[in-house]
């Protein structure tokens, strides 16, 4: 019987006591048979990384860590395991979120049956800390286009826990940019997207953990403003449509301005919803007249 490829799941951890074991046993608990779980302690104080030494004593994991266990960010941690990992196939998972049952299956099923498809990804339920469901993203219905323009204006994609890439694919697109604290996944899913075939399977494949203390919640000004040099990268690198470039600033500007209002700062954010309203002024007339929340 051939043996299935193997599948390298790299989970990047820092700070995640609370939530580690969870994730470890959405990945133990695929029925994928072919499996390595590479996990990367990014300085973790609050007993992660005791947790994971325990899981490695027991040859669960690898268990991988910077030199002098220094804290470097999220993406240098994902490429420590990238650099390590010895499968053909990628799936990454954050320390907080979990995998769907079956999903390392089926989506390595999708990738064995279309070799031309580079990455496959699903979709995620929105979690609170109790587990608890919130939102799907993406939303019910949604299609994939393959076309960049589209990803470039709306990060859709439920990413990094939704997804299985090629080895080779990363290989070719490069690795996470370390550069970035924020907006990585964005980063990294649009290169994939401009170099390959991609697909969406409109079933459940992972479960991504909104609470107060993740990422997501934490540095929005820095966030948008990773997203303006995302945007540079990105313009330069492959020929996406000037309007999307234009509403793609627009919606960084409005977040920005949108940032600094709610911190106090009118002053600052003033500049940054006029540039915003001068450079899509349609949806900036939505947003006023409220037919578009935001």
């Amino acid at each position: 019987m051939e043996t299935p490829p193997l599948i390298s799941v790299i989970i990047p951890a820092f700070n995640r006591a609370s939530y580690i074991g969870e994730a470890l046993a959405s990945v133990f608990n695929q029925d994928y048979p072919n499996t390595e779980v590479l996990v990367v302690d990014d300085g973790s104080s609050d007993g992660t990384y005791e947790i994971l030494k325990e899981h490695h004593d027991l040859g669960a994991i690898k268990l991988l860590t910077h030199p002098g266990r220094a804290n470097r960010g999220q993406s240098a941690a994902l490429n420590l395991g990238l650099r390590e990992a010895k499968g053909d196939l990628v799936a990454i998972l954050d320390s907080d979120d979990m995998f769907a049952q079956g999903k390392l299956q089926h989506q390595a099923r999708f990738l064995k049956s279309n070799p031309d498809v580079g990455m496959v990804y699903g979709q995620g339920h929105a979690v609170d800390a109790s587990g608890a469901f919130l939102f799907e993203v993406p939303a019910n219905g949604h299609t994939e286009t393959g076309d960049p323009n589209f990803l470039l204006l709306d990060c859709y994609m439920a990413l990094p826990g939704g997804a299985l890439i090629r080895k080779s694919v990363l290989e070719k697109v490069g690795f996470f940019e370390e550069a970035f604290r924020a907006g990585q996944d964005h980063d990294m899913a649009l290169r994939i997207m401009e170099a390959t075939k991609t697909v969406y399977l409109p079933e459940l494949a992972f479960y991504y953990r909104k609470h107060g203390d993740s990422i997501s919640a934490k540095g929005l000004e820095r966030r948008w403003k990773t997203g303006m040099e995302i945007l540079d990268r990105a313009r330069l690198r492959y020929p996406y449509r000037s309007s999307t470039i234009r509403k793609r600033k627009a919606v960084l500007h409005f977040r920005l301005g949108q940032t600094y209002w709610r911190d106090g700062c009118k002053a600052k954010a003033l500049p940054h919803l006029f540039v915003s309203g001068a450079l899509d002024p349609v949806r900036a007339l939505s947003v006023v007249f409220g037919r578009e929340r935001v």
